[in-house]
């Protein structure tokens, strides 16, 4: 599968494209996005917003996690059961985050990835831990 595919398909994710988020690079269980924070983005402190920083880390997990269903034309689709993120340090207007999701546990239904979200110093802005529920076409 190609990145291009991969970007084709979540093109229709419009709450991700209307945010700005871009899906850089993907494989098998893992995928890295990036995000410019903009005015768009800033809370009233006048840094990264903490949802825009959790839609950065959730688009990195549902590309990791759905990338294998895309690949085999199952029609499958894995969606968030849960998920929790900490902040570590804000993220900075005219920024660019990053967030790389990887698979770390997986069941015959069920996945756990962990997201990892930086600054384009590698700084850490925020990690998120997220889980996955696997469900068949209707």
């Amino acid at each position: 599968m190609q990145i291009e595919d991969i970007r084709r398909h979540f093109a229709a994710d419009k709450y991700l494209t209307a945010t700005g988020v871009v899906i850089e690079d993907a494989g098998p269980d893992w995928c890295r996005c990036r995000l410019q924070v903009t005015a768009e983005h800033l809370n009233a402190g006048g840094v990264a917003q903490g949802g825009a920083i959790y839609t950065l880390a959730d688009s990195a997990f549902a590309v990791a996690c759905n990338y294998a269903h895309l690949a085999d034309g199952t029609g499958r689709l894995t969606v968030s059961q849960s998920a929790a993120i900490s902040y570590i340090s804000p993220g900075l207007a005219g920024s660019t985050l990053y967030a790389e999701a990887r698979r770390v546990g997986r069941g015959k239904r069920t996945c756990v990835f962990q997201i990892d979200v930086t600054d384009q110093a590698g700084k850490p802005v925020a990690t998120m831990t997220g889980n996955g529920f696997t469900i068949d076409p209707k």
